[in-house]
């Protein structure tokens, strides 16, 4: 009778499970059971992407309601992630004459997380991200008028997206960064990126105390690649080269041909060392086919640990970072007919790769030797080097770009003189003479009070 008892009662149970999940997910109809095997951060980037590119919002054209709830959201997810909102609740407000003579309003929402650093923290890393998209259009459709949403799930909710859960990670690991982080959505960024040049120029007065911008657009098609535009910044080329040399998740390529333009022109006419980050151009782009189902998430989450560990390489770097290339060192004539090394169509191989990690792990480090007196005096860090591979595949012209300390420095340069023979690298199918910078680094394993060890790399 007991056992009869239960049964009944786990019938009953059961029966209730499966009457009220449809009851209870019936105001959340774009939940799917994939969504239960999603990572924690996986359904926050999920949940951003679909609320921002949600059929309401209108494709957030620049001064619509959609870009306001659009701007609405951002703030709020900021909020919930601790991260100080330094623009007012309604966001910068600033107004744009269109060509009809009619005054277009729209907002930027700025967000802030204050460096540990006393010297640097009131210096700043911006991260932007691009608010709105092209809203709605209205065709005819077999005689009947149609209006067709231009949803920007990709461009630029997936960027969006990124930049507020890195902004929860940064907020998280805030003790870990130099520099102070503004995270910035940027509205009418289509009207010749308007919100850019308004926080710039108006609503934040302190824009020359700003080292470097990181924009995030269109991140969501992974598939496509994974690319860095820096406008061939070379201090930005060489913070990007030092992370290569590190285990990442997915590595950007660097590129020479901007993908898309968008909010780092702005910064790039203040002189402000930018990238933009982006998986590029897709067919879905700027049409109503642009939803949340060509999101790749499994390469938008790796992507996104990636811009968080490149965020605190440029948050704590030393390297006074430089706009124009007559502020960083002169190369002399000898680089006058040298091509950079992502300027390459087939780059420069060691041992049959292209990879600069397999030069850091096949030579440099079985080869590198730690100075006894670096070691005694617990000395280390990343001295970045520079040199050339030439027609022949011979390394020649290695010298320090960034050192950390000379002893350590003379020594990154031996070893790097005495590689092998490269590939050289070729462009249209001509040999020519390239460029490569890659971190050297020198790191040390506390062994007990005083003393240290050489902790020898793996991959």
């Amino acid at each position: 009778m007991i056992m009869k008892l239960n049964i009944n009662k786990i019938y009953i149970l059961l029966i209730t499970l499966f009457v009220s999940v449809p009851l209870s997910a019936q105001f959340r109809n774009d939940i799917s059971y994939d969504d239960l095997y999603d990572s924690e951060t996986t359904g926050a980037l999920k949940t951003h992407i679909r609320s921002l590119s949600a059929s309401h919002l209108e494709g957030r054209k620049a001064g619509t309601e959609g870009e306001k709830l659009a701007a609405d959201y951002v703030r709020q997810a900021f909020k919930d992630s601790g991260v100080d909102v330094i623009s007012p609740e309604e966001g910068d407000v600033f107004g744009i004459k269109t060509e009809a003579g009619d005054t277009l309003t729209s907002r930027n929402v700025v967000g802030f997380v204050q460096g540990y650093d006393k010297e640097l923290r009131n210096r700043y890393i911006v991260v932007g991200a691009r608010l709105d998209n092209l809203g709605t259009i209205t065709v005819n459709v077999d005689g009947r008028k149609v209006e067709r949403v231009y949803y920007g799930a990709n461009g630029n909710a997936s960027g969006l997206a990124a930049m507020l859960e890195l902004a929860r990670m940064v907020q998280t690991n805030s003790i870990l960064f130099r520099r102070s982080v503004l995270f910035v959505a940027f509205g009418a960024s289509a009207e010749t990126y308007a919100g850019a040049w308004y926080f710039l120029n108006r609503s934040f007065g302190d824009a020359d105390s700003i080292d470097a911008m990181i924009n995030l657009d269109m991140l969501g098609t992974g598939s496509n690649g994974f690319y860095a535009y820096t406008s061939s910044n070379a201090d930005m080329n060489t913070i990007i080269t030092a992370l290569t040399g590190e285990l990442q998740p997915v590595q950007p390529q660097i590129t020479a041909a901007e993908p898309y333009p968008s909010d780092h022109r702005a910064f790039y006419s203040k002189e402000i060392p930018s990238v933009m980050f982006t998986t590029g151009k897709y067919p879905e782009h700027n049409t109503d086919r642009d939803t949340e189902s060509i999101i790749e998430y499994d390469a938008l989450e790796r992507e996104l640990e990636y811009l968080y560990n490149f965020t605190l390489a440029v948050a704590n770097t030393n390297i006074k970072l430089a706009f124009r290339s007559d502020k960083v060192p002169s190369r002399g004539p000898s680089y006058d007919d040298v091509v950079s090394y992502y300027d390459c169509d087939y780059r420069p191989a060691f041992l049959n790769s292209t990879d600069p990690a397999q030069f850091l792990e096949k030579w440099v480090y079985q080869y590198l030797k730690y100075p006894e007196s670096a070691v005694r005096n617990g000395i280390q860090g990343k001295v970045m080097v520079d040199f050339i591979i030439g027609k022949d595949g011979k390394v020649t012209d290695v010298r320090v770009v960034r050192g950390v300390d000379p002893e350590l420095d003379e020594e990154a340069v031996r070893v790097v003189s005495a590689s092998p023979k490269w590939k050289p690298g070729r462009v249209n199918g001509v040999k020519v003479r390239t460029s490569m910078t890659i971190p050297v680094e020198f790191r040390l394993t506390k062994k007990g009070k005083g003393n240290f060890g050489f902790k020898k790399h793996s991959y």
